[in-house]
């Protein structure tokens, strides 16, 4: 079985224009996203601009990646309360399936956000399809006249008036002046959750930081369908040792920051990827396939999304690893070494972390 894992670069310019654009990872450059059900794409926004109101097929998480004067509004399914929240560098931001949602850039500078989410319910496998309220690809441009204006309670005229007024597409730049609801600082507070800020699960001098984002530390993450999130920051020439999801949930990976290497090893012990990644790179890990980093001079950022509300996540090394808990004969006779080998073996195992600092 061949597998399509190699880090990429959003290749589809969906839409771009003067308020921004929107850009993803096609499945016909990246076939394996349709095959692990998981898909990803980026939303850039200029001063002003604003992504017209609109529903998706499929559950995602949102990770802000610049910018610190976005706006989201959504009104969720079975709700008709529009809420309004803010969003800065650093935050996550659940987008339930269905959800209608806007999105606006009250800055001066650009502002994106990019989404990894699961797509088992998309009607393309592999990526987000959207629907648009309005605009020259909305819904409401779907519909006859005659359906408009009985569903809208007014004449065929007006009914044209509405539908045709807004001529843009995805993204529009609003002109100064025009005002946005403000945001609610309550509301945000609740739905949304800055992991750049939040206290690490794990710390290691000169190695990194992980952050692990589930339903327990932010409850609002419940609302979108077996998604949890994390964060690794590698300090320069630091590595994440292999680990791996022991419960069948793929890792959808965006390199946002630095430089490094990635090695992912699967079936038959097959070295299925070995590449230098950088920004903007996306990688996918398969079930079961086990996945090491190493940053570079610069060091490794990394934001994933895994397809598990509350992930199995199985180490390969350190003092955490499956090794360590198998007793000294499984060991040695699997390993085929000695008895010295074999606790040697252990013992160093005690001696290294999660994230590994550089040698000296």
């Amino acid at each position: 079985m061949e597998f399509e894992l190699r880090g990429k670069l959003a290749d589809e310019k969906v839409f771009e224009g003067d308020g921004g654009g929107y850009y993803s990872w096609s499945t016909s450059e990246f076939p394996s996203l349709g095959e692990a059900n998981v898909g990803a794409g980026k939303l850039v926004l200029q001063p002003r601009g604003f992504a017209l109101p609109h529903y998706s097929d499929s559950s995602k998480l949102g990770y802000v990646l610049q910018g610190c004067d976005g706006i989201v509004g959504m009104v969720f399914p079975n709700t008709r309360e529009e809420v309004v929240l803010k969003l800065k560098k650093g935050d996550v931001i659940p987008v339930p399936i269905g959800a209608v949602s806007w999105w606006f850039n009250d800055g001066d500078s650009e502002f994106a956000i990019v989404f990894l989410g699961e797509t088992s319910k998309s009607h393309t496998p592999g990526e987000f399809n959207y629907f648009f309220l309005c605009g020259a690809q909305g819904i409401i441009r779907g519909f006859s006249s005659e359906f408009l204006s009985r569903a809208y309670n007014t004449n065929k005229d007006n009914a044209n008036k509405l539908v045709k007024a807004q001529t843009g597409v995805l993204i529009i730049k609003l002109q100064q002046g025009k005002t946005m609801p403000e945001p609610s600082v309550e509301k945000t507070r609740k739905l949304v959750y800055n992991i750049d800020a939040a206290l690490p699960d794990i710390r290691v001098e000169n190695g990194g930081v992980v952050t692990a984002l589930t339903e327990e530390k932010f409850p609002f993450l419940g609302k979108v369908e077996k998604l949890s999130a994390s964060l690794v920051k590698l300090d320069a020439d630091a590595m994440r040792s292999p680990l791996y999801a022991a419960d069948s949930a793929v890792q959808l990976i965006y390199v946002v920051k630095g430089s490094g290497r990635v090695q992912i090893v699967g079936i038959n012990g097959k070295r299925v990827l070995d590449m230098e990644v950088k920004a903007g790179h996306l990688l996918l890990v398969p079930s079961f396939f086990v996945v090491a980093k190493l940053a570079g001079g610069d060091g490794l950022d990394c934001f994933s999304t895994i397809t598990a509300k509350q992930p199995v996540l199985e180490e390969f090394a350190s003092k955490a690893s499956v090794w360590d808990s198998l007793s000294p004969a499984v060991l040695e006779a699997s390993l085929n070494v000695s008895a010295e080998v074999g606790k040697l073996f252990k013992s160093n195992l005690q001696k290294t972390t999660v994230l590994i600092p550089p040698s000296n």
